[in-house]
């Protein structure tokens, strides 16, 4: 998502996660023959897996990979935090969508957010931009659907690693050092008990943290409503001047929505619809089916300019369509249709850039402060998920003895003009960037992937999905491969793997290049069959970009 007058961060932010990588199958791909996990963090891939050996499914073991991610990566997602969902069914071969992102706090006043309201701009960022957090309620909804194992077990490895502790590596380290001076006395005592940030190869211990995750391995969401973690949420938002309150937290849930899908090449190509926008990814892949994509060849000077073209329109119909299904519906029956991407394509110049009008006055944040990880079983079934706080520890603000971090998703709101679709519309549903995507051949999934990165999500996912299809990787390659992406207001960000002549010949084009050291961070999983349709092998990605870990069982 978007939001206004945060540039100034973004920036930092960029200095931040843009360090050089080498693009390059850093990581050899994973195998295994009896389920996969890939994560952004080697514990969170190892709690999976210890849920997998313990007789686990791939629905009990993303509960424990998503909890302890938000141990080990306290900076990107946790109980604060919001997200969505793709989930395969192999018991009855369907893909559902669940929705972890939940509603906007039925007393945001959007006018907060907006001259000539004293401190409008602050409204954005700080406490009234807290939302209802919407992972744990919905990790209860998959649970009670199709969990195996006791939801009391599958918080062991979270509760675990914040209660002994985990060495902190460098990723952590530079975070905690960034934001040090934004903590609350209280954190910085968990964060910095010396006095100053914790370094590399310290020890982070997070009691309090520990002892939320116990409450909600033994009360369910239920701890998210009353209680004591409840009553710290309130008061603090209360004392704070947010919106957030008991009413929000008491009503909210995981819900189950069709995904949508189009067909690429003949392979079905399915992620989250709205109140998610990751429609655009299919617009894009739309579109760039209508060009002999494998001829004009892997990021290539004609394939990088197709696609930037293409991403831009798409990215101009997130801005104009995108909105809570329930009140503005995007008109998917005309975005998605063959009929669409042939006349938006007809519109490309071959030869020359185009400059990106939006359909109205916006910023964006490139926003890297998100987690993604896939995980699957011997029986077939997946998770594919993408959770997050919005910005770095979200909105900073700790509630008083629980260990974790409220999410700022206001933040990503878009409050100009008043009243727009992606306005701050007080119980309406908060909507999401993220886009995770499965992939579907000969009616099986073969394909679970996705990736941090704001409103960069969908234009990574797109380029690893032609990789894969188009260009025949596997899926370690085809996370590993250089990637652009269109960043408002007329630029295009191009990884240093990307060669010198194709960046001048862009250039030459028109297309503003900005050099980049990394955007996303993916994680992916592929499955094999044999003649009964039964998985036999599977494939895991960990993105060379990010320090995750793909490992198989």
């Amino acid at each position: 998502m978007r939001c206004s007058g945060m540039k100034a961060l973004f920036i930092v932010i960029v200095m931040l996660v843009s360090s050089p990588v080498r693009h390059a199958v850093a990581q050899s791909l994973a195998t295994g023959k009896q389920g996969m996990v890939s994560s952004a963090h080697p514990i969170a891939t190892e709690a999976g897996l210890e849920i997998l050996e313990a007789g686990g499914n791939a629905f009990d073991a993303a509960i424990a990979i998503a909890s302890t991610l938000g141990v080990v990566e306290p900076m990107m997602s946790g109980i604060g935090g919001y997200g969505t969902i793709l989930v395969y069914d192999a018991k009855t071969r369907e893909t559902r969508f669940l929705n972890c992102s939940a509603h906007i706090p039925f007393a945001v006043d959007a006018d907060a957010y907006r001259a000539p309201t004293p401190n409008f701009m602050a409204n954005r960022t700080g406490a009234k931009a807290v939302s209802t957090p919407g992972n744990v309620p919905a990790w209860a909804t998959m649970h009670e659907k199709y969990g195996s194992l006791e939801w009391q077990v599958l918080f062991d490895p979270a509760i675990r690693q914040a209660h002994d502790g985990f060495e902190i590596d460098g990723q952590l380290a530079q975070f905690i050092g960034y934001a040090w001076d934004s903590f609350s006395d209280s954190t910085k005592l968990i964060f910095g008990p010396k006095g100053e940030p914790a370094v590399r190869g310290e020890r982070l211990v997070q009691t309090d943290l520990a002892k939320s995750m116990l409450l909600i391995s033994k009360h369910g969401d239920q701890a998210l409503r009353e209680g004591t973690i409840a009553l710290a949420i309130d008061r603090i938002m209360s004392e704070a001047g947010g919106f957030l309150a008991i009413k929000d937290l008491e009503q909210a849930k995981g819900e189950w929505w069709q995904p949508i899908s189009i067909d690429y090449r003949g392979y079905e190509v399915i992620t989250a619809s709205p109140p998610s926008t990751a429609f655009p990814s299919l617009i894009r892949l739309g579109m760039m089916n209508r060009f002999d994509v494998k001829t004009l060849g892997h990021n290539s000077v004609e394939y990088l300019h197709a696609f930037a073209e293409v991403t831009k329109h798409a990215f101009w119909c997130r801005l104009r369509y995108a909105g809570d299904p329930e009140f503005t519906p995007p008109p998917l029956e005309k975005l998605l249709s063959k009929k669409y991407f042939t006349q938006q394509v007809a519109k490309i110049d071959p030869k020359h850039a185009t400059d990106f009008t939006p359909p109205e006055e916006s910023d964006s944040n490139a926003d890297m402060h998100t987690t993604h990880f896939v995980v699957a079983d011997a029986q077939g079934n997946i998770v594919c998920a993408t959770q997050t706080l919005g910005n770095l520890f979200g909105s900073r603000i700790m509630p008083e003895g629980t260990g974790f971090f409220l999410n700022n998703s206001l933040a990503y709101c878009t409050f100009e003009p008043a009243g727009n679709p992606m306005d701050a519309h007080a119980g309406h549903h908060k909507l999401s960037g993220d886009c995770p995507t499965i992939i579907m051949k000969d009616g099986r999934p073969w394909v679970a992937i996705g990736t941090p990165g704001g409103h960069t999500i969908g234009q990574t996912v797109p380029q690893m999905v032609m990789n894969l299809i188009d260009f025949g990787m596997d899926v370690q390659a085809a996370i590993a491969a250089p990637r652009v992406s269109f960043r408002e207001p007329n630029d295009l960000a191009v990884e240093e793997g990307v060669s010198e002549s194709v960046r001048a010949a862009l250039i030459e084009m028109g297309h503003r290049v900005k050099i980049v050291g990394r955007l996303g961070n993916a994680h992916g999983l592929s499955i094999t069959y044999d003649e009964q349709g039964q998985p036999i092998g599977f494939e895991g990605g960990s993105d060379p970009r990010g320090m995750g870990l793909a490992k198989g069982r």
